[in-house]
């Protein structure tokens, strides 16, 4: 009898845990844009530092 329960329960906490995990992992959409601008002024600064290498000005 108890295993039954455990085999009716388990599944229902695991989906349970999977969709607050889930719910709690979103990012909002400022979060996301900040990321956005922070990735494309690093690439921007990564450039600028390689076109410098390449022309022997550190």
């Amino acid at each position: 009898m108890e295993w039954m329960i455990m085999a009716v329960l388990g599944p229902i906490l695991l989906g349970l845990g999977l969709l607050w995990a889930i719910a709690n992992n979103r990012r909002s959409r400022a979060q996301k844009q900040l990321t956005e601008e922070a990735t494309r002024q690093r690439r921007a600064e990564e450039h600028a530092a390689a076109k410098a290498r390449e022309a022997g000005v550190e």
